[in-house]
């Protein structure tokens, strides 16, 4: 998928990315400000998750539940500085878990990323449109 949005595209943009996933490790790349949040959280929405979605900058980690009584783990690794943090909060335990993992920042903990994870490319091309290539 290469394709160019707007904030009323997100919703097809979400469906298109979780139908087309091979699996639910999710990388999303992206300067600051180009909307990883805000897709995640669409997504999460799609998946069923009826918790607040907000991202975990501070704690790592966000873990909510769907309808269907399933996991789907939100992690934000922009404050990172070492990958051994994400080693002591137990990362491979989440990807062993067959649960959706959505990660903002992955360049932070790129040695330790299942090689087959989904990337997803964000990029700002103006104030309403953006930039989605999924890897």
């Amino acid at each position: 998928m290469n394709k160019n949005y707007s904030l009323k595209d997100l919703s097809l943009i979400a469906s298109e990315i979780i139908s087309s996933a091979k699996n639910k490790t999710l990388l999303f790349y992206g300067q600051m400000g180009v909307g990883k949040t805000t897709l995640i959280k669409e997504i999460c929405k799609q998946l069923g998750v009826l918790d607040t979605i907000s991202s975990p900058t501070f704690s790592l980690v966000n873990e909510y539940e769907t309808l269907k009584s399933k996991k789907v783990f939100h992690f934000d690794f922009y404050r990172i500085t070492d990958e051994v943090e994400a080693l002591d909060m137990g990362i491979e335990e989440y990807f062993d878990t067959n649960n959706w993992c959505l990660i903002e920042w992955p360049e932070n903990i790129e040695n330790l990323l299942p090689l087959d994870a989904v990337k997803i490319h964000l990029s700002i091309l103006d104030d309403q449109k953006r930039n989605i290539q999924l890897k």
